[in-house]
């Protein structure tokens, strides 16, 4: 079995952990740049305007020696790690924090323009060469009675901004090697929890499409896979059962045809050979014709049930007289109970009761059941039929004083060909599909069918029709 929805979660897991690799180190690593390069700008340019509205303008006023000012520049610039300048708006160095100006000769930036700067209070780069290295400068300009007195230029490093920039995406790959690592964890559980019991799934439904029901799938969660699983070990078991009741029915089937069959071709060829005398082959020919007429009563029988397929049976229902149809039905065992001294006592519920449901199905229902206690009534007994109207039903029962069915058989009495071992003797000629056709045809009516019975004592059987109009 090819393991492919595992190996396309693997894939998955994969991908997503190069696509996280790759977007931290190109997007995540770019905007983390970008943002600590603008908010040390930020930070650099407060930093300027707050020296040009200050200590520039009291410097410009006099109210400042150059020493005080060089001072405040040289404590600011420890603070920021960041060189400061003051220059002219020709470009001559004023003042620089990290050296001290009036020792040396006037420093002048060559081709010297604030408009280099553009829209932005901020540039990248050595600053027209005087800068050792790449730097990131920020101006702000010193204005006293609306007119630009010279500049205020910051000068931080890119080196420190780099490395602070690491930092975060440091960070960034650690919190991705994290989430791997618990993906990592996500995909232990899936494995476990999920694919491992699909797996167990799969091989027992493959196991049970090849015949074998034995394989019990050991999946034991409170979910949705545990209640799969759950259904799959009954279907497989009732599978099971069906099959064993496939070949108990044709292990039946098999017997019931091949018993008259051979004993039609016994007497046949008896006859034919002359091992008959002719005188008394009207004896046997009477055989022959009652096996062909048992032979055709259990080919009707099986006709019938296949009726009652998965969709059920056309029902023609209407609305009948259910006491007349017993009176009715008894009748025609007159001559049966005449000869056992059967009797029936029938106790009706009104002059009439009319029920919706098919009268000549309910008939035959009648008839299996009412032939089914007369085979297994002692002679002289009588056998009770009632009718009770109860909540819009009506229950309709059968009940003799026969042999009854053992307890353990009467699960089974509803299953085609199936005949308890106190019946065989009794029940010669039976097909053991009348109580099937019973069941099948109440089912039709979706209503419901009981049988109580004690052994040696009698049995009773119970079905409901629904109540209907006169």
């Amino acid at each position: 079995m090819k393991s492919t929805l595992y190996l396309k979660f693997l894939a998955g897991y994969v991908i997503f952990g190069i696509l996280g690799f790759l977007i931290v180190t190109t997007y995540t690593s770019q905007q983390t740049y970008q943002y600590t390069e603008e908010s040390a700008a930020d930070d650099l340019y407060r930093e300027a305007n707050t020296i040009a509205t200050s200590y520039a303008q009291s410097y410009y006023k006099n109210e400042l020696t150059l020493a005080d000012i060089q001072e405040h520049l040289a404590a600011i610039d420890a603070y920021l790690n960041a060189s400061i300048w003051i220059v002219d708006p020709q470009g001559e160095l004023l003042i620089n924090s990290r050296a001290q100006t009036s020792d040396n000769p006037p420093v002048r930036i060559d081709d010297f323009s604030i408009t280099s700067f553009g829209t932005r209070y901020y540039q990248i780069g050595t600053f027209y060469g005087t800068l050792s290295q790449e730097s990131l400068t920020v101006y702000s300009p010193i204005i006293i009675d609306y007119k630009v007195h010279g500049y205020v230029l910051i000068h931080k490093p890119m080196s420190q901004i780099t490395r602070y920039s690491n930092g975060f995406i440091n960070i960034s790959y650690t919190s991705l090697a994290l989430i791997f690592l618990c993906s990592l964890v996500v995909l232990g559980v899936f494995t476990f929890v999920i694919y491992l019991p699909i797996r167990r799934i799969t091989r027992s439904a493959k196991a049970y499409s090849a015949g074998n029901y034995d394989n019990k799938i050991k999946v034991h969660s409170n979910d949705e896979l545990g209640y799969m699983a759950a259904s799959l070990n009954y279907m497989a078991s009732e599978l099971h059962s069906l099959e064993d009741d496939q070949r108990k029915f044709i292990a039946n089937v098999s017997h019931d045809f091949r018993s008259p069959l051979t004993s039609i071709k016994g007497y046949i060829e008896a006859i034919m050979d002359g091992t008959i005398p002719h005188e008394i082959q009207d004896k046997y020919l009477n055989i022959i014709l009652m096996e062909t007429e048992r032979l055709n009563k259990l080919t009707q029988s099986m006709l019938e049930l296949n009726k009652y397929g998965a969709h059920g049976a056309m029902l023609d229902v209407s609305p009948f007289d259910i006491n007349n149809t017993i009176k009715m039905t008894v009748q025609t065992f007159e001559g049966t109970c005449t000869q056992k001294k059967i009797s029936f006592e029938l106790i009706l519920t009104g002059e009439t009761l009319f029920v919706n449901a098919d009268m000549s199905k309910i008939q035959q229902v009648l008839y299996n059941l009412i032939d089914n206690a007369i085979k297994f009534s002692h002679a002289d007994s009588t056998i009770t039929i009632e009718t009770t109207e109860r909540n819009d039903k009506v229950f309709i029962s059968v009940k003799d004083t026969g042999i009854g069915i053992p307890k353990d058989s009467l699960k089974k009495i509803w299953e085609r060909f199936y005949k308890t071992d106190a019946s065989r003797g009794k029940d010669k000629r039976g097909t053991g599909l009348g109580l099937a056709i019973v069941k099948e045809i109440i089912q039709a009516h979706n209503e419901n069918i009981n049988v109580i019975s004690t052994e040696g004592v009698g049995t009773e059987f119970i079905f409901t029709l629904p109540l209907g109009e006169q």
